[in-house]
């Protein structure tokens, strides 16, 4: 399943989110994910303990966070969220994102291989994140997708 696909599937996109603390965005980006079965209610504590002992790795310069946790942090099954930000904000330090997509894989290699890379190939395109920054409604974001 593409990313498109992943986040229809668990009703994963928000948009418009005032948030000014980081674990709070970890915390919402992981709510729909483990209220749809997607993962155990202990991933978001595994992203924030993560984030604490490893830095925002995860946060990249065109203003994405890519938050997530190992696969035995309680991954059920393959899953995306997305959150867009009205405003962005850092991630323990990091430099500031907006976009921010979680995902949890079931193993290290999808973990690692299709979950960033899809990411990384979706978000890649200036025009994709320039559309997606100025996206209204969740059927504008799946339509951008």
């Amino acid at each position: 399943m593409t990313i498109k696909q992943l986040l229809q599937e668990a009703n994963a996109i928000q948009i418009g989110i005032d948030a000014t603390d980081w674990r709070q965005v970890i915390a919402l980006a992981a709510e729909p994910l483990v209220s749809g079965g997607y993962l155990d209610a202990s991933y978001p504590d595994a992203v924030i303990a993560n984030t604490l002992a490893h830095g925002a790795y995860y946060v990249f310069e065109e203003g994405i966070a890519i938050p997530h946790a190992r696969p035995d942090a309680g991954v059920i099954r393959d899953c995306f969220s997305m959150i867009l930000l009205n405003e962005p904000i850092s991630f323990e330090g990091s430099d500031k994102a907006d976009i921010v997509i979680m995902f949890g894989a079931r193993d290290s290699n999808a973990h690692i291989e299709e979950g960033i890379r899809a990411i990384v190939s979706l978000l890649e395109d200036e025009e994709t994140l320039v559309r997606l920054r100025q996206a209204s409604s969740v059927a504008e974001v799946i339509d951008i997708l």
